[in-house]
């Protein structure tokens, strides 16, 4: 598996991770305009993923406003593009392992995936009204498969627990505690990289 990072775009997280411990991968060399093709295809996720928010927050709590200002006014985001080898089949050679990504959930507040066409933040917002989606990547294509994920995360120092709405919709106790996202984002990147 190769691929790399795209930088986290949050003032906060350099207090935690210095640029030279999370360094950026090295970018293609073909399109020549890559950088700025990926800064277009950053701005257009990240006005999505505020949009799809907007709607979420709707949802949940009658107010498309919910999670902006303290809860992610000021959003970051992170982005992987990650190759995965072709697997071997009858007519030629290929890897013989499979190769991906374990089953699991995500910890930030909205993913999107965007793969080739053929080929849990809100978990606690909502006090479980909407699940982390539990999932894994396997590549079983004999094709080299691409992924990209763009991941759109809360404001770095917030608050992370139950909308008081999401609580009596549920008709049940408070589920989760609270918790600050950044001390939770550098606790789960530190257990992944270390």
């Amino acid at each position: 598996m190769c691929g790399f990072d795209m930088e986290i775009e949050v003032k906060t997280t350099r207090d935690f991770f210095p640029p030279d411990n999370f360094a950026i991968g090295v970018r293609p060399c073909n399109p020549q305009n890559f950088k700025e093709l990926m800064d277009v295809y950053i701005r257009l996720c990240t006005d999505l993923s505020r949009k799809i928010m907007r709607g979420i927050s709707l949802a949940l709590t009658g107010s498309p406003e919910e999670f902006e200002g303290g809860r992610a006014g000021d959003a970051f985001w992170a982005m992987r593009i990650i190759g995965y080898p072709g697997v071997p089949t009858a007519d030629g050679p290929g890897p013989t392992n499979d190769i991906g990504c374990g089953a699991h959930t995500d910890y930030g507040l909205l993913t999107l995936v965007n793969q080739d066409d053929d080929i849990t933040a809100l978990q606690i917002y909502s006090n479980g009204l909407y699940d982390s989606t539990l999932h894994r990547v396997i590549n079983k294509s004999p094709r080299y498969w691409v992924c990209v994920a763009y991941f759109y995360e809360t404001n770095f120092d917030t608050a992370v627990e139950p909308l008081e709405t999401c609580i009596q919709r549920s008709g049940r106790a408070k589920k989760f505690e609270r918790a600050v996202y950044g001390e939770h984002l550098v606790s789960k990147l530190l257990t992944s990289f270390s």
